[in-house]
């Protein structure tokens, strides 16, 4: 089993908002036809089930997602866990994978390291530096240009997350990291 989670906040007010990166990425992926919504209260999050897959919606806000893919992980046992969340320190667009390492400040990734460790598969997803408050930042809107552009990077994230499920890392980081939305063709 493998779960693949996408960080984000609940609640109408953040759903276009950049730091809501992972939660459009479980929608696109939930386009496909043949999941089962499983949510339960006790997985704090929105679950469904398709196969031997998992996607995850944590409805515990960002700071505190660990705790709902811990519950999740603790009773499904998966043999993978891809977390795919928005990163500031990537030029918007950009796509790129690890496994561990730094949190890099991002309070999502920080509170599922600190309860299940760094040892699982990240899908990161650029969304630029603006100026000024990183808060205020992440939790606006995608400007109009950038806008007519997410769809294109998230039908990428979804074909590249696709294929990380059955391969590996490094093959994935081969294929499908991009550096930035301008200078590449998705």
């Amino acid at each position: 089993m493998i779960l693949v989670v996408g960080l984000g906040n609940p609640g109408a007010q953040y759903a276009d908002t950049r730091h809501n990166i992972g939660f459009m990425l479980v929608d696109k992926m939930l386009e496909d036809d043949g999941f089962t919504d499983v949510s339960s209260s006790k997985f704090q999050g929105e679950l469904y089930k398709k196969g031997s897959l998992l996607l995850l919606k944590p409805q515990t806000y960002m700071n505190v997602s660990g705790y709902s893919v811990k519950m999740v992980k603790d009773f499904y046992k998966p043999e993978r866990v891809i977390v795919v969340h928005d990163d500031i320190d990537l030029n918007f667009g950009a796509v790129k994978f690890k496994i561990g390492g730094s949190s890099g400040g991002h309070n999502g990734i920080k509170s599922i390291d600190s309860l299940i460790g760094v040892e699982y598969e990240r899908v990161r997803v650029g969304i630029g530096r603006g100026k000024g408050n990183v808060a205020g930042f992440v939790l606006s809107k995608f400007e109009d240009d950038e806008q007519k552009k997410l769809e294109a990077i998230l039908s990428h994230t979804k074909k590249a997350t696709q294929f990380l499920l059955k391969s590996d890392l490094e093959t994935t980081r081969a294929k499908f990291s991009i550096k930035d939305i301008q200078n590449e063709v998705i």
